[in-house]
């Protein structure tokens, strides 16, 4: 899908050097997947805390490899 975006030149040109792609196309797919996977990192990190154990397991009884 063709878009025209205004993207600021300062940023992109940095964007190219650091990411080390070639072209513009390929550095702002790069960092479209980057900030998505981020975001999803975030909201990962969000349920750390979040889960109930139950008090009496025991984790150590499963890691006896047979």
């Amino acid at each position: 899908m063709a878009t025209n975006l205004e993207i600021d030149p300062k940023l992109l040109e940095e964007a190219l050097r650091i990411g080390g792609l070639k072209t513009k196309k390929a550095t702002v797919n790069k960092a479209l997947e980057e900030f998505i996977q981020r975001r999803k990192q975030m909201d990962v990190l969000s349920l750390f805390g979040s889960i109930a154990y139950e008090p009496d397991y025991d984790y150590k009884v499963h890691r006896n490899r047979q």
